[in-house]
């Protein structure tokens, strides 16, 4: 069988800043079959992105393709003049990004930018690819996709427009599509939906594609080939069972490694009389959300309901749920970021004020924030040093030589060289910033430090030294730490404590050592269940592990009552009760407390039987 894609001697280039060409693309070679799935994989900057551009004849601004050869379906991309590519692009070759969000003109309907490109190439008429877009929606397992299409971007989830953005890219029957980080931004549960989704349309329409990805573990349930890339080069190219048991590069054993984090050393943890005296931080009865409020003092839109949690001195909690389980709102009302409507935050047993101008600047000191973006968090226009520089004069009235000594000794805390003090934040990468942002935040000298998904958008090796610097620093500082993740390994490894949220409500509590230790809480054990594992045909068994669907009611919900939260998704739920009262707080034998009205005992049978645990050992 000829090959659809036949790459050889691949080379691309990019201009610095002297005006010199610097190769970032050094000779690939590669070649896919028709219907065969080949991953690029590697970390930030290891020219995945640029290589899978490349079958496109497109190269980013201040990069330019300089040799090689590229042929996709007979044509030699490299040598089509602006005509032939616009022909190819969208038809031949299809796109999906890794940012749906930013994909999508935001005033207009999904299904008129789904077809845009069949009435681009002209492949079909209107109410024709209106036609197949609702069956593709149907494919890709969207919500009432007749009519799904009517919305705009902003109305659906970052989950259904990444299936969205599927069918717009699989509308004109391409030969390849190229699969660009597309689920990296996504919650487990989220992701492990839109993967059966992408795998269960390239299987149907037998289509050959391009999967870019830093995550081998995904790759694992997507490929069939991985050429793992570094530097611009190909370390190793074969079938994805010999890559991920039988790695024959050291860079490869690295990143399978990497993989799944590795439990940090914490050091002593709180000190017993730390334990004692009043907690860091306390939250009680938190309440929280958005618009307006009121006649019984709650806003409309509730975020949060009756949050409880503790941090001790020196200890590192780890708050994870799905998107929009309200981690981040948590991290702004104790920041004073965010107003509460009911409930108490309070700092070595003292309140804090529930907004930012009610706070004094020794609060402010004490507890810091760093953002889940560090591209958006940090102003493109001051150099590191300016950027350092100014919660040191803010907090401490720093400048002239001492002030330069700090910032020098802070960008040696996080292990960057003196020299970036004088570069912008476009000069480095992803997880330089994140360094640069963590350290703007220990230059206020706090004891507590907010993480809000601060390696979600990083590889799995970049994020594995992050999380290393984090536990090293909370050795030698004794900074405490609230972690915001959706990744449970990530949790694992630098937590003491867990707690789970699901639709702003605290539906369990364990300690790290007890983590994989059933029973868990129906949505702890999905969340749990949902991360992919370094195996084929993983997604497969999850699929149909779960394609039972739910126990039927006998009656409707109560209504007015308090119910669980997760009764309209869970397997284990008790027609009757779960229906009718709300759950009650129970302890679990693992000195962890969950929300739920099934005992124990019958959790542990019932998760023993869905052949999970192994997940999690």
């Amino acid at each position: 069988m000829a090959p659809l894609v036949q790459v050889s001697g691949l080379r691309v280039c990019a201009r610095n800043d002297e005006d010199v060409d610097v190769p970032i693309v050094k000779g690939v070679d590669f070649s896919i079959l028709p219907g065969e799935v080949l991953a690029l994989i590697g970390e930030s900057g290891s020219g995945k992105t640029t290589i899978a551009l490349s079958l496109m004849g497109y190269a980013r601004q201040g990069c330019r393709i300089v040799g090689g050869k590229v042929q996709v379906a007979g044509q030699d991309v490299l040598s089509l003049d602006e005509k032939g590519l616009a022909a190819l692009r969208g038809r031949t070759v299809s796109y999906i990004a890794q940012s749906a969000s930013s994909a999508f003109n935001p005033s207009r309907t999904l299904m008129d930018q789904v077809v845009e490109g069949a009435a681009i190439h002209k492949t079909m008429p209107r109410a024709q690819a209106e036609a197949k877009a609702v069956g593709l929606f149907r494919a890709l397992a969207l919500p009432d996709p007749e009519n799904i299409g009517k919305r705009y971007p902003h109305q659906v989830s970052g989950g259904q427009l990444q299936r969205v953005m599927a069918a717009m890219a699989f509308i004109t029957d391409p030969e390849l599509v190229i699969l660009d980080e597309p689920t990296t931004a996504l919650d487990v549960t989220t992701q492990i939906e839109v993967l059966r989704a992408f795998k269960d349309v390239v299987r149907q329409l037998g289509i050959s594609a391009v999967y870019v990805s830093h995550d081998l573990a995904v790759v694992a349930q997507m490929a069939d080939r991985i050429a793992v890339l570094r530097d611009g080069e190909v370390r190793e190219n074969g079938v994805t069972p010999q890559v991920l048991h039988a790695p024959a590069h050291p860079y490869t054993q690295s990143l399978l490694a990497a993989a799944a984090p590795a439990t940090r050393d914490l050091g002593e943890g709180p000190a017993g009389a730390s334990r004692r005296a009043a907690p860091l931080l306390e939250v009680r009865g938190l309440v929280a959300g958005y618009g307006a409020v009121g006649k019984d003092g709650l806003p409309a839109k509730r975020i949060l309901n009756g949050i409880d949690l503790t941090i001790e001195r020196g200890a590192t909690l780890g708050v994870i749920g799905e998107s929009g389980c309200g981690k981040t709102t948590l991290a702004r009302v104790v920041a004073g970021m965010v107003p509460s409507a009911r409930g108490e935050v309070l700092l070595d047993g003292k309140a804090l004020p529930s907004c930012e101008h009610g706070r004094t600047r020794e609060q402010h000191q004490r507890v810091q924030f760093v953002f889940q973006n560090a591209d958006t968090a940090l102003n493109p226009a001051h150099t590191i040093g300016a950027i350092l520089a100014r919660p040191l004069a803010f907090y401490h009235g720093l400048n002239g030589a001492a002030r330069r000594k700090r910032v020098q000794e802070l960008l040696d805390l996080v292990k960057l060289p003196a020299a970036v003090a004088n570069r912008l934040p476009g000069e480095l990468s992803g997880g330089q910033k994140q360094r640069i942002n963590l350290a703007r935040a220990l230059a206020a000298e706090p004891e507590l430090i907010l993480c809000d998904e601060i390696t979600s958008a990083l590889d799995t090796v970049v994020a594995s030294a992050i999380l290393d610097l984090l536990a090293e620093l909370r050795r030698e500082l004794k900074v405490s730490y609230m972690f915001i993740s959706h990744d449970i390994n990530t949790v694992r490894a630098i937590c003491d404590e867990i707690v789970v949220l699901y639709a702003g409500n605290k539906v369990e509590a364990r300690p790290r050592e007890a983590v994989s230790t059933p029973p868990f809480h129906p949505y702890a054990h999905l969340l749990i269940s949902s991360v992919p594992r370094l195996q084929q045909g993983w997604l497969d068994s999850a699929c149909a592990r779960g394609a039972d669907g739910l126990p039927v009611l006998s009656q409707p919900p109560a209504e007015g009552a308090e119910l669980c939260s997760f009764l309209g998704r869970c397997s284990q739920r008790i027609d009757g009760v779960c229906n009718r009262l709300p759950p009650p707080r129970q302890p679990l034998p693992n000195g962890g407390n969950m929300l739920c009205h099934q005992s124990t005992a019958a959790l542990i049978s019932q998760q023993a039987s869905l052949n999970c645990f192994e997940e999690v050992a």
